[in-house]
């Protein structure tokens, strides 16, 4: 391509963008008029059709741009619209052909013209874009017709063809295909197909052909990107088709103009090309905050603050938030600081952005609360702190932010919504952020709007603001539908903030006025937005249950094919039929549908069912935790571990703070014998629900089966502390003891070895020298070990004591007995024997066989010790006692006088008679 030519269709591919991202600096003189360049270019009439169209656009004027400019004429001259042609067809079939053959890529071996068609093709589809926008994101609201080719569709008219409300029914059952309801009734839904289908085609065709990389379409990737946001943003649930494509376009918007040399590059004569930079990472960013991405939305949201020159961060300072205090509180505020070289932006905002949306809220609105919406803060002159906070650092009320700036504290307090947790402390750190936004004189109408709808969420959220909160909700509904600001400037940004639908808007307003009791006037709102489930749940507050029955078989007769109707009232009348003709109508792709029949067969008992139901339904949708974990629950049910086990995972990879998941994976995992994988869930879970004494119990046994016995014990104390001592597991403190025990032996085994080395270590100079590093390792993990050994005997010590303290089993003190062993205390072992001892006796003692093998072990401990102490000590006193244990025992005994314990009784009795018999020292 010529290097003028390359610059004019540039040139032209940067106005377009700059429809939705208006640039901070004056045009200069010679690129006010791009219709008749200094040097020709080689197209002339395509760069005319292309300058006309953009003409339009940025006027706002997106109808005509799309149906009656001469662009769209050349674009759709070879178009063949049949009066029996249906939407179906029209869009897969017609139009796609339509794009191609005026691409004619085949046909075309000169890039400039390629570039040219391929331009003109994206500028008619951003149009279409953009109108559908105006009707369902920024307003005001246009009764446009339902075809967007008008031409055409009065052509189709007058020969007889069918009715455009079914088109625009096939649109919507359309954009449902991949797996998901719309949240709302939108209008002029063929807009969007309409664009879809162009921006996808024309990338298409020209990335088939290797031309991705010709000048005039670079950024058509992100265009498409934006118009799959907006079919999202349309949806009730996330969709994994969607997201697919989301994440192949993101990428290659990236790819294509991911760094600030290749904007340069590419658009060398602009000055803010880290606008352009800072807003994609913004969009994707946002993106991938939607879909639960938060790190890479972080890394995003930090790339654009970066890359804009700007910093800020939250400070205290002392000021006042309401209209009667007297004296300053603590505050938060957001204190901001541009880098040093920031040359990319001014810092004044362009009147030509922002005439523009009343920036000020009316009287009422400030008069319904006492509260201030902006706090006023002491002014410090003089003081340490201002000068410390230098000439870089200033609060932002102090100084007037351009857009980018606004929309990048816009971003990070939305993620702050969306990561945070939700409870009264998020609102407050949300709060510097929307207050910083509103102490600005100007803001593009879009950016202001999207702040009043974080304001109103955290007003909502405090007793004292909420009837504020009312009024300014009542107010954004009716901004949005006013005629000032125009279309073109409420386009500004648009894409750089989650901006909700306007039915997705007024269904938060229709909310907001059944919590405050206003039930009658939310139920206007929910009727015309077609949100049935939202009206039969106010049905239902007013005890008219049966009204929205009726209600419901009313709108089946005028939209027999509406399957979200049948699924309403099948929620109502509980009766799967409904469902059974939901999913019938939908061609068996409303999710719905099947999510409801997969909950019925389960709470049937029919789980084989339920699972292929659930199967069915994630095939449409995969990005629905709640659906992996109920298909899960159902293939558990219905003894399919691995299937159960792999959609638990998938619950938790879209939902990582779902904790029964992560314990349901982790139980898999233990019956599987995976202790290393269960022990790792078992964390994850316990993040989420450690209020579960049962989960801490699981937990503890994993852990002691990977030989992590700190934290198995750790696991114990919770359970006991949950439980009050009542639930006590002999079992894994019998396991726990036994290791302890081990290491103690291995550890006395080792210091004798050790000490017969040091009685040799001079016999060989040479071999000790060759041995002194692996020696100090060997004594470093030796260090370690013991260390490690006599914490674990801390804790067990601390575990036992609690539950002795309580009452205790005889499993218990025997355990406690063997405990005191081990720290060398044999008096406080012999009495805890002595507890197990008598723990074990009763009436049942004799006739119980276990019983009396349990108490014949304890009893032999038990005078074992009583030997042990009588050699150590100087008294015959233990051995008595224990003579005298063993001839009451053996006595009472005669029953088991045929089992080797009984055998070893009496072989006890004979060795501590020899020690009385032996012994010199006199009796106590």
């Amino acid at each position: 391509m010529a290097a003028n030519d390359a610059v004019l269709v540039r040139s032209l591919e940067l106005r377009l963008l700059r429809c939705s991202l208006p640039s901070d600096y004056p045009l200069k003189p010679s690129s006010l008029d791009q219709s008749s360049p200094s040097v020709p270019p080689v197209f002339p009439h395509l760069h005319h059709l292309i300058n006309d169209v953009l003409v339009l656009i940025e006027s706002g004027q997106f109808l005509q741009a799309l149906a009656s400019s001469p662009a769209s004429r050349a674009l759709f001259s070879n178009l063949k619209f049949e009066p029996s042609d249906s939407a179906h067809r029209f869009y897969s079939e017609t139009l796609p052909q339509c794009v191609s053959s005026f691409l004619d890529i085949n046909g075309t071996t000169d890039s400039v013209e390629l570039g040219y068609k391929g331009l003109l093709v994206m500028a008619v589809g951003v149009a279409a874009l953009f109108a559908f926008t105006q009707c369902n994101i920024t307003g005001p609201l246009d009764n446009l017709p339902l075809m967007p080719l008008v031409e055409y569709s009065v052509l189709k008219d007058e020969a007889g063809g069918g009715d455009w409300k079914e088109w625009e029914a096939w649109a919507l059952k359309e954009l449902m295909s991949i797996g998901s309801d719309l949240c709302a009734k939108f209008c002029n839904l063929q807009y969007l197909v309409f664009a879809r289908t162009l921006l996808m085609r024309t990338k298409d065709v020209l990335f088939e052909g290797n031309s991705s990389s010709i000048d005039g379409v670079r950024s058509i990737s992100w265009w498409l990107a934006r118009a799959l946001f907006l079919h999202q943003k349309l949806l009730d649930e996330r969709s994994s088709f969607l997201f697919d494509l989301l994440q192949v376009n993101t990428h290659e918007s990236l790819s294509f103009l991911g760094t600030l040399e290749k904007i340069k590059d590419y658009w060398c004569a602009i000055e803010d090309y880290s606008t352009i930079l800072s807003m994609l990472h913004l969009e994707v960013g946002i993106l991938d905050l939607y879909y639960g991405r938060v790190d890479t939305s972080k890394q995003h949201f930090e790339s654009a603050a970066e890359i804009s020159n700007y910093n800020f961060f939250v400070s205290g300072a002392l000021g006042f938030r309401t209209l009667h205090q007297v004296e300053p509180k603590a505050q938060l505020r957001l204190v901001a600081g541009a880098n040093d070289g920031d040359t990319s932006a001014p810092v004044s905002h362009k009147s030509s952005i922002t005439d523009n949306y009343p920036l000020q809220q009316p009287s009422e609105v400030y008069e319904a609360s006492d509260i201030l919406m902006i706090p006023r803060f002491v002014e410090d002159e003089g003081q340490s702190e201002g000068v410390e906070l230098g000439a870089q650092n200033n609060a932002i009320a102090a100084s007037q932010l351009n857009a980018v700036h606004q929309a990048v504290i816009l971003a990070q307090c939305l993620s702050i919504e969306k990561t945070a947790r939700n409870d009264e402390l998020q609102k407050w750190e949300m709060a510097p952020y929307i207050e910083a936004i509103d102490s600005q004189d100007a803001s593009p109408f879009i950016l202001r709007c999207f702040c009043n709808i974080l304001r109103i969420r955290w007003e909502l959220s405090r007793t004292k603001t909420k009837q504020r909160a009312l009024l300014m909700m009542d107010k954004l509904v009716e901004a949005v539908y006013n005629n000032s600001p125009g279309v073109a400037q409420r386009l500004y940004y648009c894409f750089g903030v989650n901006m909700p639908s306007i039915p997705a808007l007024r269904r938060e307003y229709g909310d907001l006025l059944v919590s405050c009791g206003l039930v009658g006037e939310a139920m206007k709102i929910y009727e015309d937005l077609e949100l049935w489930d939202n009206l039969i749940y106010c049905y239902q507050l007013v005890d008219k249950k049966a009204a929205a029955v009726e209600l419901i078989k009313k709108r089946l007769s005028e939209k027999p094919y509406d399957s979200r109707l049948w699924c309403s009232l099948g929620d109502v009348t509980n009766d799967d039929a409904s469902y059974e003709k939901g999913l019938e109508v939908s061609g068996n792709r409303s999710v719905r549908a099947l999510r409801s029949l997969a909950r019925s067969a389960y709470n049937r008992g029919e789980y084989e069912k339920s699972k292929l139901l659930w199967e069915s339904a994630m095939a449409l949708n995969s990005m629905h935790p709640d659906g992996w974990f109920a298909l899960g629950a159902a293939a558990l049910k219905s003894r399919d571990v691995d299937k159960a086990l792999d959609a638990f995972t998938r619950a938790v990879q879209l939902d990582p703070e779902n904790g029964e998941a992560w314990n349901n994976i982790a139980c898999l995992h233990m019956i599987k014998k995976r202790s290393k994988e269960a022990f790792i869930a078992f964390k994850e879970a316990l993040k989420q629900k450690r209020d579960s004494w049962q989960m801490w119990e699981n937990y503890s046994h994993v852990a002691a089966d990977i030989g992590n016995f700190t934290q198995a014990m750790e696991a114990v104390q919770k359970v006991l502390d949950m439980t009050k001592k009542k639930r006590i597991d002999s079992e894994l403190l019998e396991r726990i003891m036994l290791e302890i025990e081990g290491r103690v032996s291995v550890g006395l085994s080792q210091s004798h070895v050790s000490n017969d080395n040091i009685n040799h270590a001079n016999s060989s100079n040479f071999e000790s020298n060759v041995a002194d590093a692996n020696g100090a390792k060997s004594l470093e993990v030796d260090s370690a070990s013991r260390r490690e050994t006599e914490h674990l005997i801390e804790l067990l010590g601390k575990i036992l004591r609690q539950i002795v303290q309580s009452g205790g089993s005889a499993d218990t003190w025997g355990l406690y007995a063997r405990w005191h062993r081990l720290k060398g205390d044999l008096t406080m072992c012999s009495e805890a024997l002595l507890k197990q001892v008598r723990s074990y006796q009763g009436s049942d003692l004799w006739k119980d066989r276990d019983r009396f093998v349990k108490f014949a072990h304890a009893s032999l401990e038990l005078c074992r010790v009583y030997q042990e102490l009588a050699l150590r000590g100087s008294s015959r006193r233990e051995l008595f006692a224990a003579e005298m244990h063993l001839k009451s025992t053996i006595k009472q005994a005669v029953n088991f006088s045929n089992i080797e314990e009984y055998r070893d009784l009496v072989d006890c009795l004979e060795d501590v008679q020899a020690a009385l018999r032996s012994s010199s020292l006199p009796g106590a």
